[in-house]
């Protein structure tokens, strides 16, 4: 969302921590790579740059997303602050997005840059500072802000109606940016809330009640049916493992891997039925 809306994240800043910006008149996305002061590449998530009306830089902003916790980041953060502040000679702060409650705490820690002497303060767009947009009308002027609600609570209480809230605007995205973020949000929930999800859209088109983008039902029955073909093959790859190991033919990890990676159900039914009579893992596998 930031890559193809760069304002998306001064705009964020100002909304939700509630900073006072540098006038600015455009936001760019900008080269993520930070090697070029230290003999180390250091590569930030994206880096966008603020500009004044006559093209001065005003502040740059160094995004990371974050799903897990990483100790590492402590040391990687402050370069990536340290090396576009002395690069680009203007103010520099650090966003991070963090889906996750507990790794947003994580991430919002201030970091000690040595004796107390400096610190760093990421800014963190997580589910403590993310409202719980339910409200259509709200979320159709703030979609991408409803995509990151939905995101940050769309497991929770009130999932189902953050969820309908940003998945019913957006239609003012073409298709394929809706897609994308229609996809988004559906692999943010987990089992309960996506098949809540899934019947409420299938209920809704069956009623001809579609408030959902139309690409949305076909994308959940493409899903299914990946689901129900990755059961099919999970099946037969235990099938013939449990044969291999009652006929106590020994398999390497080479041929373990080769059957996990396997996803044709063909070519599965045939080792299951090489196994009667096979001597070792090759005439399994052949």
């Amino acid at each position: 969302m930031f890559r193809e809306n760069p304002s998306l994240a001064p705009h964020l800043l100002k909304l939700l921590f509630n900073l006072e910006l540098p006038p600015y008149a455009t936001v760019a996305v900008v080269e993520s790579s930070l090697d070029q002061l230290i003999p180390v590449e250091f590569r930030a998530d994206l880096v966008l740059e603020l500009r004044d009306e006559r093209g001065a830089i005003v502040l740059s902003i160094v995004l990371e997303l974050q799903r897990d916790i990483d100790r590492r980041k402590s040391y990687s953060w402050p370069v990536y602050v340290a090396v576009v502040r002395a690069q680009k000679e203007c103010d520099t702060v650090v966003v991070v997005v963090a889906p996750d409650a507990e790794v947003a705490v994580w991430a919002a820690q201030k970091i000690d840059l040595g004796l107390g002497l400096g610190t760093l303060q990421p800014l963190v767009i997580g589910p403590a500072i993310v409202p719980e947009v339910t409200d259509q009308a709200e979320a159709e002027k703030e979609t991408e802000l409803a995509i990151l609600s939905a995101v940050a609570h769309g497991n929770g209480p009130n999932g189902l109606a953050v969820v309908q809230a940003a998945l019913g605007a957006l239609g003012r995205f073409d298709r394929e940016h809706a897609a994308v973020y229609f996809q988004i949000v559906y692999n943010a929930l987990r089992d309960p809330m996506r098949r809540a999800l899934e019947a409420l859209i299938m209920e809704r088109q069956t009623e001809g009640k579609a408030t959902f983008p139309p690409f949305a039902q076909q994308l959940i029955e493409r899903g299914r049916i990946e689901g129900v073909r990755e059961g099919e093959l999970r099946g037969k790859r235990d099938a013939l493992l449990r044969l291999v190991a009652r006929a106590e033919i020994a398999l390497t990890a080479d041929d373990l891997a080769r059957i996990q990676a396997c996803t044709d159900p063909a070519t599965l039914d045939r080792w299951v039925d090489n196994v009667l009579g096979a001597k070792n893992a090759s005439d399994v596998l052949s």
